[in-house]
């Protein structure tokens, strides 16, 4: 389950500097849970075809992402506005603090 978790936030990020054709079959895998077979009866093309188209989008995904990390600043994002939410629970000076220092390293990311 962590990895269809990961092709699809890759995918999220990344799904429209993959082809037509490749986003249609890796579309149809990840969110559509279609199988290999019937992927490759639909389109036409050898089971081996598709399995071989997969890892390829795999491993364009991952690349886009080595070079710009753009999921991993999200997830990071995701993690300090959870941190926010939780110190407004019970805001004192120094919670007060470390949610500015949250913010504006935020700011700073983006």
């Amino acid at each position: 389950m962590e990895k269809i978790f990961e092709q699809a936030l890759l995918y999220d990020f990344y799904g429209e500097l993959l082809t037509p054709h490749q986003r249609s079959i890796y579309e149809d895998v990840i969110f559509n849970d279609m199988s290999l077979s019937e992927i490759a009866e639909e389109q036409g093309i050898s089971r081996q075809g598709v399995h071989d188209l997969i890892r390829r989008c795999d491993k364009i995904l991952q690349d886009y992402e080595s070079k710009l990390h753009l999921v991993r600043r999200f997830s990071e994002a995701k993690e300090k506005i959870g941190q926010i939410v939780e110190l407004t629970e019970d805001s004192g000076k120094e919670q007060m603090q470390r949610i500015r220092e949250l913010a504006m390293e935020l700011m700073e990311e983006w």
